[in-house]
């Protein structure tokens, strides 16, 4: 899973980032201190995984990762190249999803690229300039689409598909909020289109705000009203207090998260909306050798899921001996859910759960 991190400058976008990913990415109180896109990754924290690995006690421990790509502030006029913005819309082209790091902390000592801090605004002016950008995309597929009717009818619901979408573009709106048919989506999946990517949206809130007032922020309202219009995430978040966090002990960190009334982190809830936002679980793999955590599509079958492991598994898949989690630690041991036949051996038609500790048997 990659998450690219947009926002406007000087909003904590890359503060945050440094906290999520310890990366070091420079991190300073002016605008388009971040050009090249910095790239951290994360283990997926799992704790199914830790007590695996405590049965187990693998040579090898491989969790799950996670890729955050700090992307550069984007401002006004981005879709035409101002700034560095057909550099850093084709950044946000190559990830799965966008966590978009508003502002909603008053500082009068971080300046603010438009002069103060206004959510909403900041919100619409990065939308629209992916919105412009999907834009010009449509245009040149609805030219090529017009010249395949010609020789085609079937393109001609596609056309019109098309010209809809496009029309809701020009009205502000994001493609992810235009409502699709199952054959609609499927063609709006083969468009690149920045806007119909999924968003979190990262409200970065001051540590006051964060600690005792996070309901009756104004700031945080007004982002949480967007987002429920998007049928988007919203997270309060605050990159000063992340960035605390991150160079504490486990011990001094579940200390000061309790204090905060918070079971986990920043990080471990970003990660867990990244997955639920893009369909995502992970099954697992257990033995001496490794304990390795696989992340799959929700409804993945298992031969597909064996390819993940390599494509031999799949093209000779015979089957899956799959065990639930939960089923496996309250028997002990892979021995003991064999005994009390809880190890079950599926086929090809069978899709694949989260927790799902499987071994698979193939011949190529």
């Amino acid at each position: 899973m990659k998450l690219g991190m947009v926002g406007l400058p000087n909003v904590g976008k890359s503060t945050l980032f440094n906290a999520l990913t310890n990366a070091g990415a420079e991190s300073a109180n002016y605008p388009f201190c971040t050009i090249e896109p910095n790239v951290g990754i994360v283990s997926v924290p799992d704790s199914r995984l830790d007590k695996l690995r405590e049965m187990y006690e693998p040579d090898k421990f491989t969790p799950a990762t996670l890729e955050f790509v700090d992307i550069a502030g984007l401002v006004k006029g981005a879709s035409k190249g101002e700034g560095l913005g057909n550099k850093f819309l084709a950044d946000i082209r190559e990830v799965d999803a966008v966590v978009h790091v508003v502002r909603c902390f008053e500082d009068e000592n971080i300046i603010h690229v438009d002069g103060s801090v206004n959510p909403e605004r900041d919100i619409e002016t990065i939308d629209l300039e992916l919105v412009f950008s999907d834009i010009e995309l449509l245009e040149r597929r609805i030219d090529r689409t017009a010249k395949l009717i010609k020789g085609d009818k079937k393109y001609g619901e596609e056309l019109e598909f098309l010209k809809a979408l496009k029309a809701h573009l020009e009205q502000g709106h994001s493609a992810r909020s235009f409502e699709t048919d199952e054959d609609t989506a499927e063609i709006m999946a083969t468009i690149p289109l920045l806007s119909a990517k999924p968003v979190i949206y990262a409200a970065n809130l001051s540590e006051d705000d964060f600690k005792n007032n996070i309901d009756s922020s104004e700031h945080y309202k007004k982002v949480k009203e967007i987002a429920d219009r998007e049928n988007a995430a919203v997270l309060p978040i605050c990159a000063q207090l992340e960035a605390e966090i991150s160079d504490m002990s486990e011990e001094d960190k579940e200390m000061f998260l309790s204090e905060l009334g918070l079971e986990v982190s920043g990080l471990d809830r970003i990660i867990s909306e990244g997955y639920s936002l893009l369909g995502l679980i992970s099954y697992l793999t257990a033995g001496k050798p490794e304990v390795r955590a696989w992340t799959i599509k929700k409804g993945t079958k298992a031969p597909r899921a064996a390819g993940k492991i390599h494509s031999d598994f799949e093209k000779g898949f015979i089957r899956a001996e799959v065990v639930s989690f939960d089923n496996l630690m309250a028997c002990g041991s892979m021995a003991a859910a064999k005994e009390k036949g809880l190890v079950r051996s599926e086929g090809k038609d069978y899709v694949m759960q989260d927790g799902d500790i499987v071994l698979f048997r193939f011949n190529v």
